[in-house]
């Protein structure tokens, strides 16, 4: 209660606290209470939906909060600043009140996933005066050309500026009326195709360029120099800048809107910019959209994959439906991404090659990449966070030493500046300051070991990751396979039936038709310096035809502009007779892996026809074949070849009614692929890398678990499974087949053994992979994999989710599945608890690779600087390795930290025994003991090696379990014990004495020559006595035992003796502290603070060291590192993993009817599950639209022919 007469201060201050204890209510959700009609307007989404959505709160800073953090700094000597800039949420809440975030001039962002992860934003403004000018004239007059552009509406008038805040390198500005924060830097998704050529066709007038440089930023992606100080705190990398580096210093023509061209450099592009691609090779500073022309580009920057890409213009269709929407699944073609080199351009017949700029800056696809890096999602290792309450406890027990050392040191009337100084040694002794950097050097000397083996690693954290591994997955085609592909066959289709297999290894050439035609067309390759490259598949394709690509058919050989004329294809001089001049490609509409084809428009030169050739996969080719055209065995056929693990390649073609003078650009691609003529199957065999198949056995022979995810055919996938051994000899595959509902069917699922090939009626002389049917295979649980396609696994998560984890414990093949499904079934497994590997070599893996708790790159492009590791040697013994180093890091984190924790708790419990009487080390004792043994230690000990064979089972990966606990416990209880016994025999002893002596007795010959009235009394300084010279040798030679003893070997690291410099390290300590306990030396004793003791008691220093060593080294080996004896323990107290496939996998042990073969479910009306489009993506450059998949259908044949 107030009262009248209490002073205006004193009032004042007691309305400050009352309001600060209404603004700072926290509710449920962990953020600030407001008033309810205040509550909507003071949170919202930032990047809804998106893989980084965030939680964003509107503040604003209270002048008193601010002065008393300040002082708060001032008087803690910068800890609260220190505080604050590890705990933003807190900053936020000491200075600053919750409001609106229209009024708002701070910002708390928060993650949406389970790390929760907040940062601190000022809201800034960014103020448009030049163009008051303008908008006196015509105040309304909208000042983005495009009335809808965000632009418009973020500009506040008539004040003219613009609220923004820049989160991870991104500007989001305030929109007034959607009362959100919003991206600028790219055109908006909304506009479609007749929008971006009508509003951005032409190029933008030189004050809209200028508005929107202000309020976007330039189109730079820098990365600034880390200070000193915070490289304290964050990792630095060099490889980063290097990456960037060429992205910010391009020249480029660019267009504005009143015809003007001219050169400028590229960081000042903005979006909706026009630029002209010159006959020039260059590097793309900006993600941009090709509005004219077309263009072979290198995407290996972003893929990892150094094969030529087509890009086609964005069509023109008078539609109100967005670009992305009206262009499908494709729409990546249409795109030159930032990063990405062009190698070759071509204009149209109406002008150069035109492209409007899309995105700037850390928006493009190369910024969000090096985003990724700068702002990597956080590790969740229980091991970090069993170190930060491993740590509070330590604090604890500073905070009783430091209440200890008062209390004693008062008592002896010390002064108030020797008490904090002796409290605070205390505190700093209980947590060592050491730990951190300890524990980094584990992780730095495995990041060592792996680049000598041509391993590099850009986020060392998850080393120790790699230690838990339980489950690898892997890409097929070019992981597990080689990237090439050798032309096996070629099977012709004429009437109901398949021709006789022609195989080109004779050197026979195919004769002249349709299906040479689409042979020798049907590609994407391109002439770069001399010679054909492309695609691997094109190239083996089209060398089997003996044809050639005509350079000056429209081709150059220097990367030059590439004229008006189209590619060329001539029969070589090694072909047989034809009726034609040669092939001219006129259009080609780009394979990708969400549609699974490719086609081209060509003119048969001579015949002035106009055909269309497709390829593809053979499941799609079909479904836009004619059915009478399609051999009536072509299931029968596919899967004979595919169960050989060929990779098989459809081709049609249809004769279309278009002249070589139509422009090509406006032909819709639906328009030409339907109703084509089935033409035949392409044979390619990939063949096994050579170390695929030890890597895999070794990693089997570890009990690691390993999965196959490939876009390639299921059966083509199951045989590369089962002879890689993925899938043991023995193994049984299932084939689960889910299907989504149709007018009058519901969802079902059905469960079937996949068929033994040898009972299709073929030729057993064939070589076949047996999938031999089980009619009960519950009766060997863990002997039976599931397979399916992407289509099969989108259908599950959506109307069977229930049934998921059951299927992910033992899927084993997942084929068929795009980008999108990659990254998703990696998240799925994560959910069971798994620790997850990915590894792969290509774009279709770049989602996966970065979802993955450990995503491996085979591929030395800079494109795989989003994944943690990158492989430069493209096989997959990398995997085997990181595994290794990952297991022996994560035990060497755990010996060092051990170490420290036991060196902490030694000096710990020396320094409490010593206060007791008032005493303290000597200064040469602290450093003998900090810097001569410790710190030696901890340098050395992580050099020890990775043992060379994996254990069939992971180290321990939390510290709070009862091996590491009860080696930690006893450890410190038998230190504890040996420097009580010491301590107080030392004080029984009959030449005992308080006095302090600095010289020792000569030669020490016996107790009768060693009185204390042989040496004079000197005055104590605290430092030198009989009780600190007895524990400092035994604490020294303690810490040396622990070091050893906590060095484990095999079966993760090497013996300790193969680490030479710590062997030899750990021997030099010993014998010098053996000398300085033996010798007698005055100088040495005076100066390292030493009083001099007889010979005997040194003897039984030793005998305590000695029986010490025993016992520590017994309880090590005979206990803690007794694996057998812990899992008795836990079968005798009923222990289980928690972790959710170790109960899923017993439930089903006990579950007689699972597998459920033979049978089909259906599913309810609704859902379960979304389709799975939460998975990580690159918003800039993943695919965003799942692949569905064909139905098949009952097909005849017809005879194919250009008539």
């Amino acid at each position: 209660m107030t009262t009248h007469n209490e002073p205006v201060q004193v009032k004042l201050l007691r309305e400050f606290c009352d309001s600060a204890y209404k603004d700072t209510q926290l509710d449920g959700s962990g953020t600030f209470q407001m008033d309810a009609d205040n509550r909507s307007d003071h949170r919202a989404l930032l990047n809804q939906g998106e893989e980084n959505e965030m939680e964003i709160f509107g503040y604003r800073i209270q002048g008193c909060r601010r002065a008393l953090c300040i002082a708060g700094s001032i008087l803690s000597l910068g800890f609260l600043l220190l505080l604050f800039y590890w705990k933003p949420e807190w900053d936020v809440w000491a200075n600053c009140v919750p409001c609106s975030l229209e009024k708002a001039d701070t910002v708390l962002l928060r993650t949406t996933d389970e790390f929760k992860q907040c940062w601190k934003k000022k809201v800034k403004w960014i103020y448009l005066s030049e163009l008051k000018n303008s908008l006196v004239e015509k105040p309304n007059h909208p000042i983005i050309a495009d009335e809808n552009s965000i632009i418009n509406r973020a500009i506040m008038r008539p004040e003219l500026k613009v609220r923004y805040i820049r989160v991870q390198k991104i500007k989001y500005i305030w929109l007034s009326l959607e009362k959100q924060f919003q991206n600028a830097g790219a055109l908006e998704d909304s506009n479609s195709c007749s929008d971006i050529y009508s509003k951005f066709g032409c190029g933008l007038t030189r004050d809209e360029q200028n508005i929107r440089r202000e309020i976007c930023g330039s189109n730079a992606i820098e990365v600034e120099v880390t200070p000193i100080w915070k490289i304290l705190f964050k990792e630095q990398s060099v490889k980063l800048h290097r990456l960037v580096k060429s992205n910010n210093s391009v020249k480029i023509n660019m267009c504005r809107k009143d015809g003007e061209c001219i050169e400028l450099e590229s960081q000042d592009l903005v979006p909706g910019d026009v630029i002209v691609l010159m006959g020039k090779r260059l590097f793309l500073p900006c993600d941009t959209i090709l509005l004219s022309g077309t263009c072979v580009v290198n995407e290996s920057t972003l893929t990892g994959e150094s094969i030529p890409v087509f890009k086609i213009p964005l069509p023109r269709v008078d539609d109100a439906v967005p670009w992305k929407i009206q262009t499908g699944e494709d729409y990546k073609k249409h795109i030159l991404f930032c990063g990405t080199e062009v190698i070759q351009i071509k204009p149209s017949s109406h002008g150069p090659v035109k492209a409007v700029v899309l995105r700037t800056g850390f928006n493009t696809a190369k910024g969000e990449m090096v985003r990724s890096i700068l702002y990597p999602k956080p590790v969740n290792f229980q091991l970090y966070n069993d170190i930060i309450r491993f740590i509070v406890c330590l604090l604890a027990l500073a905070v009783f030493g430091l209440i200890y050392a008062v209390i004693i040191f008062k008592i002896q009337g010390e002064s108030v500046r020797e008490i904090i100084i002796k409290a605070l040694i205390l505190c700093t002794i209980a947590v060592s300051p050491t730990l951190p950097a300890a524990l980094a050097l584990a992780v730095m000397y495995a990041n060592i070991r792996l680049k000598r083996k041509h391993i590099q690693c850009i986020s060392p954290q998850r080393i120790n990751v790699c230690g838990r591994l339980n489950l690898l997955c892997f890409d097929k085609t070019g992981t597990l396979t080689e990237d090439g592909l050798d032309l096996w066959g070629v099977i012709p289709s004429e009437g109901d039936s398949f021709l006789k297999v022609h195989k080109f290894s004779s050197g026979n050439t195919l004769p002249w038709g349709p299906l040479l035609g689409a042979m020798a067309s049907c590609h994407s390759l391109i002439i770069l310096d001399g010679k054909v490259q492309g695609d691997p598949l094109d190239l083996k394709m089209f060398e089997a035809t003996n044809w050639e690509i005509d350079v000056s058919g429209g081709l150059t050989t220097n990367q030059e502009e590439v004229s008006e004329g189209s590619l060329i294809i001539k029969p070589g001089p090694k072909t047989s007779k034809v009726p034609i001049e040669g092939i001219s490609i006129l259009h080609q509409f780009p394979f990708s892996s969400s549609v699974q084809r490719m086609s081209v428009i060509v003119e048969l030169t001579g015949e002035a026809k106009v055909v269309a050739f497709m390829k593809g996969a053979p499941e799609k080719v079909v479904s836009f074949c004619k059915t009478d055209t399609v051999p009536n065995n072509f299931a029968k056929e596919l899967e004979h070849y595919t169960l050989q693990g060929f990779r098989v390649i459809a081709l049609a073609f249809k004769n279309l009614n278009l002249r070589r003078q139509d422009n090509m650009d406006e032909v819709m691609r639906e328009e030409v692929e339907c109703d084509l003529e089935f033409l035949g199957l392409l044979i390619m065999e990939n063949r096994l890398k050579a170390e695929t198949i030890p890597v895999l056995q070794e990693l089997s022979d570890a009990k690691l678990r390993t999965v196959m995810i490939t876009g390639d055919n299921l059966q083509t996938a199951a045989t590369v499974a089962r002879n890689s051994g993925i899938i043991p000899k023995t193994g049984k595959v299932i084939l689960v087949e889910a299907l989504e509902p149709e007018e009058s069917t519901r969802a079902s699922i059905t469960w079937n053994p996949m068929e033994d090939p040898n009972q299709n009626g073929y030729d057993s002389s064939e070589t076949f992979v047996s999938f031999e049917e089980n009619s009960d295979p519950t009766k060997e649980i863990g002997d039976y994999y599931f397979a399916m396609t992407g289509k099969s696994y989108q259908a599950i998560a959506k109307y069977f989710y229930n049934l998921l984890p059951k299927l992910l414990l033992n899927g084993a093949i997942f084929a068929r599945m795009s980008p999108n499904q990659k990254s998703n079934l990696i998240e799925e497994f994560q959910k069971l608890n798994y620790y997850v590997a990915m590894c792969g070599d290509g774009a279709n893996d770049c989602g996966a690779l970065k979802v993955a708790h450990i995503g491996i790159s085979l591929s030395e492009q800079e494109a795989s600087v989003a994944s943690p590791f990158i492989s430069k040697t493209p096989n997959i013994e990398c995997v085997s390795r990181l595994v290794k180093e990952g297991r022996a890091a994560l035990v060497t984190s755990f010996c060092v930290f051990k170490y420290i924790t036991l060196y902490s708790m030694i000096q710990y419990c020396c320094l409490l025994l010593l206060y007791w009487q008032t005493k303290l080390l000597g200064m040469y004792q602290y450093l003998i003991q900090d810097f001569g043994i410790t710190f030696s230690i901890c340098l050395t000990m992580s050099l020890t090696c990775a043992y060379p064979k994996l254990a069939p089972y992971r180290p321990l990966a939390q510290l709070v379990s009862p091996p590491l606990m009860l080696s930690v416990i006893c450890n410190i209880l038998l230190s504890l014990s040996v420097q009580i016994c010491g301590f107080v025999l030392v004080q029984q002893q009959p030449w005992y004495s308080t006095d302090n002596y600095r010289a020792c007795t000569l030669g020490n010959k016996s107790l009768a020559n060693f009185t204390n009235s042989t040496n004079e009394p000197t005055t104590s300084d605290g430092y030198d006595s009989y009780e600190t010279t007895t524990l400092f040798l035994l604490t020294s030679i303690n810490d040396i035992i622990v070091a050893f003893v906590f060095c484990k070997g095999k079966p993760f690291r090497q013996p300790i003796y193969t680490n030479y410099l710590f062997s030899i390290l750990l021997t030099a300590q010993l014998a010098v502290l053996i000398f300085i306990l033996f010798a007698d030396i005055e100088n040495l004793y005076q100066r390292l603070e030493l009083v001099c003791t007889p010979t005997m008691w040194r003897v039984a220093i030793l005998i305590l060291l000695i029986i010490l060593f025993v016992v520590s080294f017994t309880i090590e080996e005979a206990i803690v590192e007794n694996r057998s004896f812990w899992l008795k323990i836990k079968d005798y107290v009923g222990y289980h993993s928690k972790s959710q496939y170790r109960v899923l996998l017993r439930e089903l042990a006990t579950d007689p009817s699972w597998p459920p073969l033979y049978k089909t479910e259906y599913a309810d009306l609704i859902s379960t599950q979304t389709d799975g489009n939460e998975a990580y993506m690159n918003p800039a450059y993943e695919e965003e639209i799942i692949v569905e998949g064909t139905k098949k259908t009952d097909l005849a044949v017809i005879t194919p022919s250009f008539s």
